[in-house]
């Protein structure tokens, strides 16, 4: 009796270790089930043509900027021009009153009226030279009778007419009048030199008179004004701040990397928050010989081309630089990227699973992402569709 209930023991034990052992392979071998591929679409990456480019940051800068200011001192008499009002070149801007600078003007003239009458000309024959002056007739008449005197007395003295100490007298008297009238020559010369001496003089005093209008040098717009009408200025005292506004100036710093992309007369093409969606250009004009040693930064300045009121110096633009006109790249469709908390992925489909790849997308040519850094090559299979689904090596089906 007892043998029988021990073989029935047994063979319930072993039934037992068999039912637990069933239900343990069951999971293991659920476990090692592959997954069900995902079905996706998928389209070839491509290589494309691009235009390479860098953005830099630039300033826009008057193309000529002025502090106006008189050449003469005196009381400013009137302003004929504001902050922010546009001129014209040649626009009165700012008249010093001209009351003394009038009357230096006449007193030059005057002086060199004066001068003119001594040498016998008129107002106007400054550049005349006189053949004689009154001064040059009256010693020549007394050179020629104290001539006539000595040849006289050279015929009475040989006759004994006349003593040799008279006639040394008279000798005398002759060379004194040839002085004379070699002296009034002197003269005229001298004359002729202060009249010129006088007219710049005058001319002087006509600048100091024109110099008291304060004209516009260019076309430009004021910026500043820092003297009011009856406030005393001394000479170069600015008075107003004018700038030209066309052309504008744009001036960048380039990366040393690139600097021997940029030549005299490369185009550039900018942007600015002032003008949404609005691009513009400029033509290099100068380049700085040598980079700036801190910023290793070759400088640029450039023309700008377009006449936009929107554009003001001082703004601050966002600079597109073409490095390089026709570069291969590699590129996927847009819809191959997929953005999740701040990460930019795609799936390439690599021996029929998908393998994750991060990158930073670059242009954008037509619907069609560039993907630098040879991350992937031209004619790789790239999943375009449910891209949520996919984890990396996870397996897929293709589809078209």
């Amino acid at each position: 009796m007892r043998t029988r209930i021990g073989i029935l023991t047994t063979i319930l034990l072993l039934l037992s270790g068999c039912s637990k052992q069933t239900e343990q392979t069951k999971p293991a071998a659920a476990a090692a089930k592959p997954p069900d591929p995902v079905a996706v679409r998928t389209m070839a990456a491509q290589t494309r043509k691009v235009e390479k480019t860098i953005s830099v940051t630039g300033s826009l800068l008057p193309d000529e900027s002025v502090s106006v200011s008189a050449e003469v001192s005196g009381r400013v008499a009137a302003i004929r021009a504001d902050f922010g009002q546009r001129v014209k070149k040649g626009d009165i801007l700012v008249e010093i009153d001209k009351q003394e600078l009038s009357l230096q003007c006449e007193r030059a003239k005057a002086a060199l009226a004066q001068a003119l009458a001594r040498a016998g000309l008129r107002p106007g024959q400054e550049d005349a030279t006189p053949e004689s002056t009154p001064a040059i007739r009256q010693a020549t008449a007394q050179f020629e009778d104290a001539r006539s005197k000595l040849e006289n007395a050279s015929r009475l003295v040989k006759t004994g007419d006349i003593a040799r100490e008279r006639f040394t007298e008279i000798e005398k008297a002759y060379q004194a009048r040839q002085a004379a009238l070699e002296a009034t020559h002197d003269e005229l010369r001298v004359l002729l030199a202060s009249i010129q001496a006088l007219r710049a003089e005058v001319r002087l005093a006509e600048k100091r008179l024109a110099d008291a209008t304060v004209r516009a040098p260019f076309d430009g717009a004021v910026t500043a004004r820092t003297i009011s009408p009856g406030q005393y200025a001394k000479e170069n005292t600015p008075i107003l701040t004018l700038v030209k506004t066309y052309p504008l100036r744009l001036r960048a710093d380039v990366p040393e990397p690139v600097a021997g992309e940029v030549r005299v007369g490369t185009t550039l093409s900018f942007t600015t928050g002032a003008a949404p969606g609005a691009t513009f250009h400029a033509v290099v004009r100068e380049l700085n010989p040598s980079l700036d040693a801190r910023s290793r930064s070759l400088t640029a300045e450039a023309r700008i081309v377009e006449n936009d009121a929107r554009l003001k110096p001082g703004m601050f633009v966002q600079v597109r630089l073409v490095t390089e006109l026709s570069a291969s790249v590699v590129a996927v469709p847009r819809e191959a990227l997929y953005t999740v908390a701040g990460l930019t992925k795609l799936f390439v489909i690599r021996g029929g699973k998908a393998v994750e790849i991060r990158c930073a997308p670059g242009e954008e040519i037509d619907g069609w992402m560039e993907i630098p850094g040879g991350l992937i090559h031209a004619g790789e299979p790239v999943a375009v569709s449910d891209l949520a689904k996919l984890v990396n090596g996870a397996p897929v089906a293709p589809r078209g």
